[in-house]
């Protein structure tokens, strides 16, 4: 099993490893959502392929304000 570290994934979250480690979750949280068959990782762990996938640069986000109620 690889190890990422909290420096790796703010390497290619613009510093932020927060902001890395939540897009991680997401994206492990839609790998989770497709049937188990469709997945592109089989029956490997999503939250270590989240982490690979976005310090190698595969996954590309992009951050939007929330709206405020009025």
């Amino acid at each position: 099993m690889t190890v990422y570290t909290p420096d790796q994934v703010a390497e290619t979250a613009g510093g932020n490893k927060y902001l890395g480690v939540l897009v991680a979750a997401k994206y492990a949280r839609e790998l989770n959502a497709l049937s188990p068959g469709s997945s592109p990782y089989g029956s490997e762990k999503l939250t270590t392929q989240s982490l690979e996938a976005i310090t190698s640069g595969q996954i590309e986000f992009r951050l939007v304000k929330r709206r405020r109620r009025t």
